[in-house]
């Protein structure tokens, strides 16, 4: 037993060393599959062969977001190789300089801000940042399509073979049927959740961001729209990274009435999205904390790469699923009496029978 037990980790070991660099295809190939469910079941309603649905619906995913985020993606990695290197040098202390003689009255602060603040060594390394990241990625290029073909190559046999893999999850299992159509409803409703809730509302705010960014002539603002929509992921502060200091240049240069909108746009329009989107994009289900977010999006971050955005908040679902089912188990069962006055523990509820593979209802 023990080296049977042995020789069990050591093949489990192998075998995570060989999915872990899949683990982002797979990931987001699960996104897509459980996002997209709806339009692969109306399409498997209306024609015939699976391996043809399948197909159909992995071109409609790639039409739909493959293509425009490959097209987006470059048109920021353009915009940030051409505009952020010309932050580099000391474009705060200019701005201050500019605002000492223009606000006479607010001198001694400014001076203060001045010598406290490193700004030109905080605008330096931010766009050493961008610009290497951008050219990371640029290089990186060929990795990233054969990511994204490897996705949507899992894609397929996840929307293909949907039913006998959710058959397999059941039977693998260590849980009864209802126990695992609670952690599949748990993991469902978070991907929805992280799709819909967080990831849609940030990419709204993003758009919004860069709209009026443009629409203020400022500089870059498809970059700026992007970077928006990634930290409006992150609680409280989010988009408004980006955004604040940006009105508080344009005041600082005399130009209050662009300050003043952007202010406002991002404080009303930008700032509210949140409350106004998801209700209409999650409905009924599952409204993240944003304590645990935060901590599982950033701890998934750290992790998984990019996939722990999803990942995170997954395993965080998936472990609350868990602790209820120890819950539900360990709780006393209720006594059942016996013809001869006598109590018994009901077995029906100290050990829920498994309902047969083949009649689980085959929901994502």
């Amino acid at each position: 037993m023990l080296a049977l037990l042995a020789l069990t980790l050591l093949v489990v070991y192998l075998c995570w060393r060989l999915v872990e660099p899949f683990v982002p295809a797979l990931t987001w190939a699960l996104v897509l599959a459980v996002v997209f469910n709806p339009l692969h079941e109306r399409i498997r309603a209306r024609v015939p062969g699976k391996s043809v649905v399948a197909a159909l619906a992995v071109l409609l995913v790639t039409v739909a977001v493959a293509v425009p985020s490959v097209l987006v993606a470059q048109k920021v990695a353009e915009e940030a190789l051409t505009h952020v290197e010309k932050l580099k040098g000391d474009p705060a202390k200019a701005l201050m300089d500019q605002a000492i003689k223009r606000y006479p009255e607010l001198a001694p602060t400014l001076r203060w801000l001045k010598r406290e603040m490193d700004g030109s060594g905080q605008v330096d390394k931010m766009a050493t940042f961008v610009v290497d990241g951008t050219r990371r990625f640029v290089s990186g290029s060929v990795y990233f399509v054969v990511g994204a073909l490897v996705t949507l190559y899992l894609l397929f046999y996840f929307f293909r073979d949907k039913d006998k893999t959710l058959r397999a999850l059941r039977r693998f299992a260590p849980l009864s049927d209802d126990e695992s159509e609670k952690v599949f409803a748990d993991v469902r409703d978070t991907i929805y959740a992280i799709v819909y809730g967080t990831l849609a509302v940030s990419l709204v705010q993003g758009v919004l961001g860069g709209l009026i960014f443009w629409w203020l002539k400022l500089p870059s603002p498809l970059l700026w729209g992007a970077v928006m929509a990634v930290l409006a992921i992150l609680p409280v502060l989010g988009a408004s990274i980006v955004w604040a200091p940006a009105a508080v240049a344009l005041a600082l240069g005399g130009e209050w009435d662009k300050a003043l909108i952007l202010a406002f746009w991002g404080s009303v329009v930008i700032g509210l999205i949140d409350n106004l989107l998801y209700p209409l994009l999650v409905k009924g289900r599952m409204r993240l904390h944003t304590v645990p977010v935060f901590i599982a999006v950033i701890g998934g971050l750290l992790v998984f790469g990019t996939a722990g955005v999803v990942l995170g908040p997954v395993v965080l679902a998936m472990a609350k699923a868990l602790v209820e089912v120890w819950r539900h188990r360990l709780q006393p069962a209720p006594p059942v009496l016996m013809e001869d006055g006598s109590t018994a523990v009901s077995a029906a509820v100290a050990a829920p029978d498994r309902a047969p593979a083949d009649t689980a209802p085959q929901n994502w």
